[in-house]
């Protein structure tokens, strides 16, 4: 198989076109499709220290129809190169389930996708680190590069997810209408702090409605929302994402479990 390995956004955001029927063959979540990926590849070009995108892609004919592929960013943290999937630490990210994946058709791609990201490590100039995060369980990927780098950990926590109780606390009003997620926004993004959690939650946001993949649910109230809920839509799933309750119904529940597999820094002077 051949593999090839693009930088920079405008490229990466080819290779995520592209990749658009694996991900829909392998049943990507929402976060691991061509629609979120592109929105944090904008919110990441706009901010500083967003990172530098690169896709390592495994295509057998060089024609476009890849059978693996890694979206990944290289971040300067100090002295060290962090090389992480793309979209970690740019959010918020739902939660309750594993947001990231590294696509592989059958075992076969999925080794040549490990050693197409190990060449990607063996690129870099000075001191660099491998941290892959929101990973699901049994990704064989993640086991091929394990057994190819001899200092490789794998871990795995129990994630947290929110629980949609909005209904038990009032008469809520649910709209996927894009217009009306645009005059909502506004009161919504007044709670997210960071002005670049705002930018994208604003944009993903938006996007997603538009493509009818996005539910607000607002519990009313007589100075503004008491509550909010934004829930991305995944065919007949429904999976919560961002909100807040001033009167309760958003409760913590146990999620799936989420893998990291981290390698120290390497290429020490």
């Amino acid at each position: 198989m051949l593999t090839r390995i693009a930088v920079g956004r405008d490229r990466v955001v080819r290779e995520v076109r592209a990749a658009a029927p694996l991900m829909a063959d392998l049943r990507a979540p929402v976060t691991a499709r061509a629609p979120w990926l592109t929105a944090v590849l904008n919110a990441s070009a706009a901010r500083r220290g967003g990172g530098r995108p690169v896709a390592v892609v495994v295509d057998p004919h060089g024609q476009g129809r890849p059978e693996a592929v890694a979206f990944l960013a290289l971040r300067r943290r100090t002295a060290v190169t962090l090389v992480t999937m793309l979209g970690d630490g740019v959010g918020p990210l739902p939660q309750g389930w594993p947001p990231a994946r590294l696509l592989a058709r059958d075992p076969s791609a999925a080794e040549q996708l490990a050693a197409g990201i190990c060449d990607v490590l063996g690129t870099l100039r000075g001191p660099h680190r491998l941290r892959l995060t929101g990973l699901p369980l049994g990704d064989p990927t993640v086991r091929a590069l394990a057994a190819r780098l001899p200092d490789g950990m794998v871990g795995n926590a129990r994630s947290t997810a929110i629980t949609d109780a909005l209904d038990g606390a009032g008469e809520v009003w649910r709209t996927r209408d894009p217009r009306e997620l645009d005059r909502r926004l506004p009161e919504l993004l007044a709670r997210v702090p960071r002005a670049g959690d705002r930018a994208f939650l604003r944009a993903a946001a938006r996007l997603h409605a538009a493509i009818g993949q996005l539910e607000l649910a607002v519990l009313p109230g007589r100075d503004g929302p008491r509550a909010a809920l934004l829930t991305l839509l995944d065919g007949g799933a429904r999976m919560p994402w961002w909100g807040w309750s001033d009167v309760g119904g958003l409760d913590a529940a146990m999620g799936a479990p989420v893998v990291t597999l981290s390698d120290p820094a390497r290429g020490w002077p």
